[in-house]
């Protein structure tokens, strides 16, 4: 890994540590259970977690669920000789037996491609209700300290646009629309956070984050923030398949680990948290214009059937994040959208 590489990536672990609303102390000696380790928010937060054992001593102990041993061994290559981090074959639809003790858990195991919402609609659905279901009985058997599961902001639907979306509002979604696979299963999902903390006193918070990118999104991720990032590295033009209509905000992956570390801390049981920087609110034509001008490449349109390719209708989703804001998080100071796309390409995998 480049020099410059490695600064970025210790600049934003470093930002992370010193983050003042994050009481570190909390998770001295603690052992702290990752689902969906291996994805862009699981690996980022074991890295950042590693990073705060090396620099201030807290003897965290990390214990991630994986599915495949081989690729967690090479994802993780570089920190595995630290001796923080073990892990656990299995899923979270067959969640194998679990000895160790368990301090906090993050859980974010989760299918993220809109195709496989459609193609894979019944894998969807069991990944977010059977496996919450199971790491919520881990909990309630570990009396865990913390326990965050990480939502989605399609649980609001779609909004009305120019309507500023709080989290004691909810969507009116079809069963009908097999994409819907997904954020029904996120909503039935938080439900049952909502009943194990009130039935069983486990400490759950909802993290409802909105679409969160940066350093450690893989190259052929297929959101579409990463092919626009794609077309820049490749000096293509961005050809839009729809007319880019839909806004939301945006957050960087910095900052979606700061909000998790200090939902696990000072988060309300059974209560839900909008996760964006509002900063960013932006169509994705416009989000698209404002990365081909600073390449030099163009915007150009190829419009095609929405529900063929999985994508959403229209949303207008600009997040509240007071109730986030008030337990002291706050996003980076001076984290642009242009600046969140050139530390991802910098580092991309």
């Amino acid at each position: 890994m480049s020099d410059k590489k490695i600064r970025i990536l210790n600049e934003d672990y470093n930002n992370i540590l010193k983050s003042d609303f994050i009481d570190w102390e909390k998770f001295r000696n603690s052992t702290i259970f990752v689902t969906g380790a291996t994805g862009l928010i699981g690996s980022s937060l074991i890295r950042s977690l590693d990073y705060a054992n090396k620099e201030s001593n807290l003897n965290i102990s990390i214990i991630a669920l994986v599915r495949n041993e081989d690729k967690a061994n090479e994802k993780f290559k570089d920190i595995l000789s630290n001796k923080h981090l073990s892990f656990i074959v299995g899923s979270v639809e067959e969640l194998p037996s679990i000895d160790q003790q368990i301090d906090y858990i993050v859980h974010g195991a989760s299918q993220t491609a809109s195709k496989e919402f459609v193609q894979h609609a019944v894998e969807t659905i069991n990944t977010s209700i059977l496996g919450t279901t199971n790491i919520l009985k881990l909990a309630k058997d570990k009396k865990v300290k913390g326990f965050v599961y990480l939502s989605s902001m399609e649980v609001y639907g779609y909004p009305e646009k120019g309507h500023k979306v709080s989290e004691d509002e909810i969507g009116a979604l079809t069963s009908l629309d097999l994409r819907n696979s997904y954020p029904i299963s996120k909503i039935m999902s938080e439900s049952i956070c909502c009943a194990y903390a009130s039935e069983y006193s486990v400490s759950a918070k909802i993290c409802r984050l909105t679409q969160t990118f940066g350093p450690g999104v893989n190259y052929d991720d297929q959101r579409v923030f990463a092919y626009f990032a794609r077309c820049v590295i490749e000096k293509q033009n961005i050809v839009l398949k729809t007319k880019g209509l839909t806004e939301r905000c945006y957050l960087y992956i910095a900052d979606a680990i700061t909000a998790i570390l200090t939902l696990l801390v000072k988060g309300e049981p059974g209560k839900a948290y909008n996760a964006a920087d509002e900063r960013t609110y932006c169509s994705i034509a416009n989000m698209a214009q404002k990365v081909a001008n600073e390449s030099g490449i163009k915007v150009e349109y190829d419009i095609q059937d929405e529900k063929l390719n999985g994508f959403p209708n229209t949303l207008y989703m600009n997040l509240d994040t007071r109730a986030l804001r008030s337990l002291g998080w706050k996003p980076s100071e001076n984290m642009s959208i242009i600046d969140m796309y050139k530390r991802m390409m910098e580092l991309f995998i």
